[in-house]
């Protein structure tokens, strides 16, 4: 359900490997006036990577064959300053800190509150004009 704006405010790749979620996310934002794309695992999210070029990346942690770490860990050697929001069902502190090591902008767990995961898009997106 990828829709394009006249006007995007941003554009984010939502990265999941369960596509309910993906589809939620991506219908929760378009409405908020951000373009989205959506990858069902970390080796679609990195070919996504370049011609999307998105300005927020929302991963999830766990998935089959490519977790969100090591999907971080290739998008940093892509690309340094997409924001990357990891997303996870399971609040574990250590992978919280691998991420944020990693450089991803911030960790949320599931049920997310979407109120915080837009204002964290936004604060993401604000630095990324303000450098």
């Amino acid at each position: 359900m990828t829709q394009e704006p006249t006007h995007s405010r941003g554009r984010i790749l939502i990265v999941d490997d369960e596509p309910d979620i993906c589809d939620f996310l991506a219908t929760f934002f378009e409405l908020k006036g951000y373009e989205t794309k959506m990858a069902t695992s970390g080796r679609d999210a990195l070919d996504a990577l370049r011609p999307f070029n998105p300005h927020v990346i929302l991963l999830d942690v766990r998935m089959p064959e490519m977790d969100g770490l090591e999907t971080l860990r290739r998008i940093r050697d892509v690309d340094e300053s997409v924001g990357v929001i990891m997303v996870t069902a399971v609040h574990e502190v250590n992978i919280g800190r691998e991420a944020l090591a990693l450089g991803a902008a911030d960790f949320v767990t599931k049920p997310i509150d979407l109120e915080y995961l837009e204002t964290t898009v936004m604060v993401k997106l604000i630095s990324l004009i303000s450098s």
